[in-house]
């Protein structure tokens, strides 16, 4: 890192913490499937144990934080680093996503060609699909058994007005330089052999998409990281961080003593808006989920999902899901109000009447499972910057760097924005940093109560949308309108 030890004034050795212990508090479980799936009981690392001194501090131990403090690590051992975490690792959206690690990216590939030109979109979509094979390689060499399997994505059309918008989505892709062999249109036969529901008129395939078990895949980094010597202190919350100016340097704050540094990453996605002076940086939205008991044979013959693709359809209120290792289906989707004030609490990870409109999302969708048991509901908050495009960059007069903005798709997207922070924070002047979301700086959302009201209007808005589109079979005018006031494509 250019600069790392120069003029510093203050001193302080890091100390590995001990071995997590066993974590006896209750709250873990339930968190999602994946925590109550993973083989051995969380443990809880050491928090911080007062004021120290650092090359780099990293808020947040999810994966965009693991990410990069892994790639920091590899790529120069001598820095010295720490992770803090309010809760534990993977306590947020890394924990209990719906595990789709695709090429997906929360800005289009019209958007950002027309913001930064054709070649960066182009260039931005070829990064993405390269790193669905990174993380499935890097998690490989850290041994982690996060469940990867590349099936790819297959997205129904499941009434005309989807077909239609299925197919100019394949039309835009290959405008782009999408080849068949990227994303392609199904018929109906070819989408029914892909999968098994109900009233599907064809589909859009893509290769470029991994089911994982997100949870294992986060534990995991945690224990890779601290075998890079980089230790992770839990139970440490964060209540500001201060940027660096007049020859100061940046730090992070916490309830156990201050953590100065040359540079400090703010990783903490949808919790970004817990922070003093954040609250309209990123609009912490909430996507719920549920979980089936695991399904016999004869379900899935029917259902098919043979390579554990993962699955989804051309509403525009998402849903997504994935048939898990275990023989279960994953299934999530919008829907819960956004809260006002950007309010982030454990009581908003359930709501009666979202997990039960997904119940019966999915039983529309597979018939069979009418009678199946849900064994697990629950969910979180994803960051939604203002114009829907993720951001990943460095200020370099004030020490201070960030990632995320995913809107949901940040489970691969994390992976980039650790290996770009990486090298951002060492000065290297690689591709990675030459890409489009490198630097992007979001709008802040209006002030309240206008965040609320047009949050919860937009969603209503696309539900409207949805039920328009099911009857009349045409595209709907509303979410077009809907879309461009929220800020997407």
């Amino acid at each position: 890192m250019q600069g790392a030890r120069a003029d510093r004034h203050e001193t302080g050795a890091i100390e590995m913490p001990e071995k997590p212990r066993q974590d006896p508090s209750p709250d873990r479980r339930g968190l999602s499937l994946w925590w109550d799936m993973l083989p051995e009981a969380a443990g809880v690392r050491p928090g911080l144990g007062g004021d120290l001194d650092v090359d780099v501090a990293i808020v947040g131990a999810g994966y965009t934080g693991l990410w990069t403090a892994r790639y920091l690590a590899i790529a120069d051992p001598s820095l010295r680093m720490v992770v803090l975490e309010a809760e534990v690792a993977g306590y947020g959206a890394s924990g209990r996503n719906g595990g789709w690690c695709s090429a997906l990216f929360a800005a289009s590939d019209t958007k950002l060609a027309r913001e930064h030109g054709e070649d960066a979109a182009r260039r931005m979509r070829a990064e993405m699909v390269r790193t669905v094979e990174e993380v499935g390689r890097a998690a490989a060499a850290e041994g982690i058994d996060c469940h990867f399997a590349k099936g790819g994505t297959v997205v129904m059309a499941r009434d005309p007005a989807q077909v239609t918008r299925a197919k100019m989505q394949v039309a835009e892709a290959r405008s782009f330089g999408a080849g068949e062999a990227d994303l392609t249109w199904l018929d109906r036969r070819e989408a029914h052999e892909r999968v098994g529901a109900t009233r599907v008129l064809g589909a859009t395939y893509t290769p470029h998409c991994a089911a994982i078990d997100p949870a294992r895949l986060v534990r995991g980094l945690a224990e890779a990281v601290e075998r890079l010597g980089v230790p992770v202190h839990e139970g440490t919350p964060v209540v500001a961080i201060r940027p660096g100016r007049n020859g100061r340097r940046p730090a992070a704050v916490t309830t156990r003593g201050t953590v100065r540094a040359e540079v400090v990453v703010r990783a903490l996605e949808a919790w970004t808006a817990t922070l003093p002076g954040e609250r309209r940086t990123l609009a912490p939205v909430y996507s719920l989920m549920l979980a089936t008991e695991p399904l016999d044979d004869a379900f899935w013959k029917e259902a098919g999902l043979a390579a554990r693709e993962t699955f989804s359809d051309q509403r525009h209120l998402v849903i997504y899901g994935q048939r898990t290792a275990d023989g279960r289906v994953a299934f999530g989707g919008r829907g819960a109000p956004y809260h006002f004030g950007s309010r982030v609490r454990p009581g908003f990870d359930q709501d009666a009447r979202v997990h039960e409109g997904l119940r019966q999302a999915l039983v529309d969708l597979f018939p069979a499972l009418g009678d199946a048991s849900i064994t697990h509901r629950w969910g979180g908050p994803i960051g939604v910057p203002r114009d829907w495009h993720s951001s990943v960059g460095l200020d370099r007069a004030t020490g201070v760097a960030w990632a995320g903005g995913y809107v949901g798709d940040g489970v691969s997207t994390a992976n980039l924005a650790g290996r770009t922070l990486a090298d951002l924070v060492r000065g290297e002047r690689s591709d990675l940093v030459t890409l489009p979301w490198v630097g992007h700086r979001w709008p802040r959302w209006e002030p309240e109560p206008l965040r609320w009201l047009g949050v919860n209007a937009g969603l209503r808005g696309v539900e409207l949308a949805d039920r328009s589109e099911a009857r009349r079979g045409r595209p709907s005018w509303l979410a077009s309108k809907m879309s461009g006031m929220l800020g997407g494509r």
